[in-house]
């Protein structure tokens, strides 16, 4: 790197360390990571430990509150502590009485997770009191962990979902406090089952350690007698060590205290009566039983520290019960110490626990799988979750796409964006509650269902707001200031615009940062149209007949009785724009056939049916020349109601447990139509009143599509119901199959089977099942079949060369896990039970090439274009196409952020798509320029940040932990020097933040 750039990096530095206030995000307060230094009489992190005792067992006490995001009460209900006849929970109390409790006395510690509660709590408070926190803050008496806007899901969240959730949650502590708002540890504490990928990003974010409660019966007690409860995950067979190495503790109580300590106003524990002259007296008997306690773990723990967890779900809303109680247990148990006694209690923090592991130089089991599926007993398998609320799932990912285009186009579209002709708004609100979704009872299904909706209404109300800027940055790229309108029912074909109009354009932005080739169907009521590229070039199309299914899912919402089908080009990171009109006279509507379907096919691909059956009987890739013999149908497994001889355990939204491990076969037959044309070819399955599917193929497309619906569900039996569907080939998988972690890396699965323990399996269907966040695949030696999903979903591999995932569920009766209601779905336009449509699809490959085909198809199908729709034909001044890159990005890298950031910077993460194994192209590494990346901006100034974007990257320091299978040390990998040309590594994301300039 040459001179001039070295000082125009430095300057740089300096530039954004002295950051201009932030504008886009929480208002005012600064927005960049702080360096190491500390204020005058600031003593916070591992400065502000309690002193420990080498000879004695150490009992760190951690006084904390698990505050779900909603749950069995909304996230407002939660914090006005509203709606206390469902749950006695608030959480501005909780926070105002722990501060109150805190200042009382210099030793208690306190540790808060969930910075949307926090972050609201904050904004109430006086200067005075925000001044106080800020001192309880630096000198660690409140200490933040994990700091994410919410303690996310981990089996059904997708990465870039979680990775900004946690980037607001800890840019608002960064903003807020400084360096010692800073978390030093991540915590999981209730999540059920955990990822391997968010151990990954957990170390990238530069988390000293991890700790969680929830682990499987038998892997705990495996862990127990070896004591190997706290491991060194290696989390990426890709990233070089110890860059993915996390250190992990499972914790004794789950987050509990331990039995009869519990002294807050929910419990019933009798608290410490310390009088001698009264009859009650109990001091002696609740120090024996601590000492019991202590002593017991620690025999399944490796050092002579343990922690145990001192509150529980919203307590602390009387933080004095807790802490007098806390104060006295400390006091008498030490001073045993005094007649000989070796246990010393202290007040702690997860961190200041973690720092006496480190500080032990011990060497730490390794682990490399994750924790999936947890079951906390022989028949309680926490696999349902995996699909539970599908609907709520879709509309999850649909608004991850929308939020990655409406942040994209504010930085695109410059300051217009936000105070454009079409109003004043940003992408705040949908930030927000796109973060709160993330939530491990939100995304997962596993609340209630009034929650449910309120997290989908916070969903439409960010996008509806998002829709002023997408409308105002495509007005200021574009020229034109004709009204935009959106059509978010276009998957049920109900499209106001497109059904009542002679003529119309559809704007398709891309949020992918290579061009797109995209199917657009559109409802429409003639049968002839004159379709126009930007370029005024006619464009391939064609009109087929709505499907009766989709006029029965869609009901009163629409009148359109064709579709409209042509596929579109859209440039990178940008625009193209379709012009669209009515034919006079033109051919009519495709003729829909109904017959047996022979097979559909394109250049690339083709699907062949079985002509008794009307089932699909083979796939072919006919560039491979390769064929596998692939059946299709639908199954259900009956729930149980929990009155069995072998457990009482009924599914429910957390759990899934089949009555046999035997689906219910839907339907030997399909009934089907065939419609066919230059550019979809479909064929119209109908299995059952309330089920069908399309299976179909694009004249360009590498991939089979099967768009299914399911639903309502029929319940007039008594009988819960859990559908799925399932591929059976002729591949031969000995058991192995493969599902993705968070929707990054690849991870193998083996029926009855665990890597790190000997399972005694019990339940054989749920027990094999598995969290599908974007794609799952099955292999032999010649043949990959892969399966990529349009949300997350769960699925397993039962039979050998077989594929299933189920699809919906609707069950009758609560799993006892605390949500209070069965997951029986309705709305009030399906009273009579959810229906629920979404597609699936699948590729045919050669497993040494397969990762080059679904890695970017499964991010086509998080980042889907997004289209938008003016009336008439295009004024002729108007930028009919556009694209923000001045080229497209390599295929192995990933645009995964571009987001305002402050003032003339901007936020940018640039990912590496593939593991290190899955391609001889794709896995090799990828250099890019950020000077020559931006058509319409000019980057000044560059600065690189961990993952989560609060601490800069050559500033993050993390301790080093050593595997029991290494003795020698692992040393940190030499970094890339600072650079405009940026070189990604297999799986490597690298974060930064650009000081630029609009052209």
């Amino acid at each position: 790197m040459t001179e001039g750039k070295v000082s125009t990096m430095a300057a740089d530095r300096q530039h954004l360390s002295t950051a201009v206030p932030l504008l886009f995000l929480l208002g005012g307060l600064s927005a960049f990571p702080l360096g190491p230094e500390k204020s005058a009489g600031v003593s916070c992190g591992y400065e502000s430990c309690h002193p420990t005792k080498p000879d004695m067992l150490n009992v760190h006490l951690v006084p904390h509150t698990h505050d779900d995001v909603g749950w069995l009460k909304t996230v407002d209900q939660y914090y006005y502590g509203d709606r206390n006849d469902i749950q006695h929970a608030g959480v501005q109390y909780i926070l105002d009485s722990v501060v109150d409790q805190l200042l009382k006395n210099p030793d208690r510690r306190f540790i808060y997770v969930e910075t949307a509660f926090f972050f609201r709590w904050w904004k109430q408070q006086s200067p005075a009191m925000q001044e106080t926190v800020k001192q309880l803050v630096n000198e660690g008496r409140l200490e933040f962990v994990n700091g994410g806007w919410c303690m996310s899901d981990e089996a059904t969240t997708h990465y870039s979902a979680v990775i900004d959730q946690m980037t607001m949650g800890l840019r608002f502590l960064n903003d807020t406090f400084g360096p010692c708002g800073r978390p030093r540890v991540a915590w999981h504490i209730d999540p059920f089952g955990h990822a391997r990928e968010h151990a990954s990003m957990f170390a990238q974010m530069g988390f000293d350690g991890f700790f969680f409660g929830r682990v499987d019966y038998q892997d705990r007690a495996r862990r127990m007698l070896a004591r190997e409860q706290e491991l060194l995950w290696r989390a990426s067979d890709s990233l070089t060590p110890p860059l993915a190495d996390l250190f992990t503790g499972i914790l004794p109580n789950g987050y509990n205290p331990p039995e009869g300590f519990c002294w807050d106003q929910s419990c019933d524990d009798p608290p410490i009566r310390d009088d001698p002259d009264l009859e009650d007296y109990n001091v002696n008997d609740v120090v024996q039983r601590f000492l019991n306690i202590a002593n017991s773990q620690s025999k399944v723990y490796k050092t002579n520290h343990i922690i145990m967890t001192m509150g529980s779900d919203f307590q602390y809303e009387n933080a004095n019960l807790w802490y007098k109680n806390l104060d006295k247990l400390i006091r008498y148990v030490n001073a045993r110490q005094a007649s000989g006694g070796r246990v010393n209690v202290l007040y702690s923090t997860p961190s200041c626990y973690l720092q006496e592991l480190h500080r032990a130089n011990l060497s730490w089991a390794l682990k490399t799988d994750d924790f999936f599926p947890y079951a906390d007993d022989a028949h309680d398998f926490w696999t349902g979750y995996f699909t539970s609320r599908p609907a709520l799932k879709r509309y999850e990912r649909i608004s991850n796409g929308n939020l990655q285009t409406c942040k994209q186009l504010e930085v695109l579209g410059g300051p217009f964006s936000s105070t454009g002709p079409f109003g004043q708004d940003d992408s705040l609100t949908l930030q927000r509650a796109m973060a709160v979704a993330q939530h491990h009872d939100a995304v997962s299904g596993t609340e209630k269902q009034h929650v449910a909706n309120d997290y989908a209404r916070r969903l439409a109300d960010g996008w509806r707001r998002c829709q002023v800027v997408v409308s105002n940055a495509l007005a200021a790229l574009s020229g034109s200031m004709a009204e935009r309108f959106y059509c978010d029912g276009l998957n049920i074909s109900v499209c106001p615009i497109s059904e009542s109009s002679k003529q119309f354009s559809v704007s398709v932005y891309n949020p992918l940062a290579r061009p797109v080739v995209w199917p657009v169907r559109l409802p429409v009521n003639g049968t002839a149209y004159l379709v126009s590229d930007a370029g005024g070039r006619p464009v391939d199309s064609q009109v087929l007949p709505v499907s009766r299914a989709t006029r029965e899912v869609r009901r009163s919402r629409g009148f359109a009785v064709n579709e409209l089908v042509f596929q579109v080009r859209a440039p990178p990171l940008g625009y193209t724009t379709y012009s669209v009109t009515l034919r006079t006279a033109g051919a009519p509507a495709a003729a829909v056939q109904r017959r047996a379907a022979a097979s559909i096919q394109n250049k690339f691909l083709k699907a062949t049916f079985d002509p008794e059956t009307g089932l699909l009987s083979s796939f072919s890739n006919l560039e491979t020349n390769q064929t596998v013999q692939l059946t299709q149908n639908f199954y259900w497994y009956n729930a149980s109601d929990g009155n069995n001889s072998a457990s009482d355990q009924p599914s429910g939204a957390y759990i899934f447990r089949p009555n046999s491990s035997t689906p219910f076969l839907i339907s030997k037959t399909a009934k089907t139509e065939i419609v066919q044309g230059s550019v979809v070819q479909e064929v119209r399955q109908w299995f059952s009143p309330w089920v069908s599917q399309v299976v179909r193929l694009y004249a360009d497309s590498r991939a089979l599509e099967l768009e299914w619906t399911v639903g309502p569900l029929p319940i007039q039996d008594d009988l819960g119901k859990e559908v799925i569907t399932r591929l059976d080939s002729s591949i031969q998988t000995g058991g192995v199959f493969y599902t993705d972690s968070n929707g990054r890396e690849v991870l193998q699965r083996k029926k009855d089977f665990r890597p790190t323990w000997k399972l005694r399996q019990s339940e054989p269907v749920a027990g094999n099942y598995y969290p599908i966040n974007s794609r799952a695949f099955i292999k032999d030696d010649e043949d990959q079949l892969t399966v990529v999903t349009d949300r997350s979903q769960g699925g397993g591999s039962i039979r050998n060369g077989s594929l299933e995932i189920m699809l919906h569920r609707r069950l009758l009766y609560d799993d006892v896990r605390g949500v209070g209601e069965p997951l029986n779905e309705t709305s009030h336009v399906f009273p009579d039970g959810l229906v629920v449509r979404g597609r699936l699809l699948l590729t045919l490959d050669r497993p040494a090439a397969a990762a080059d085909t679904h890695r970017p198809l499964a991010q086509q199908e998080v980042l889907q274009p997004l289209l938008t729709f003016t009336e008439g034909a295009p004024k002729p001044d108007t930028q009919l196409e556009f694209s923000g890159l001045q080229a497209a990005l390599p295929p192995a890298v990933h645009l995964l952020t571009l987001s305002r950031w402050d003032g003339d910077s901007v936020l940018l993460r640039l990912e590496h798509q593939f593991q290190s194994w899955e391609s001889d192209v794709g896995s090799q590494p990828v250099t890019v320029s950020l000077q020559k990346l931006f058509a319409t901006m000019d980057v000044l100034g560059v600065s690189e940040l961990n993952l989560s974007a609060n601490q800069w990257k050559d500033e993050m320091q993390r301790f080093q932990w050593r595997p029991e299978e290494e003795e020698r040390p692992l040393l940190k990998p030499l970094e890339d020097p600072p650079s405009w040309e940026v070189t990604l590594k297999p799986m490597e994301i690298r974060t930064f933040v650009l000081r630029v300039r609009l052209r």
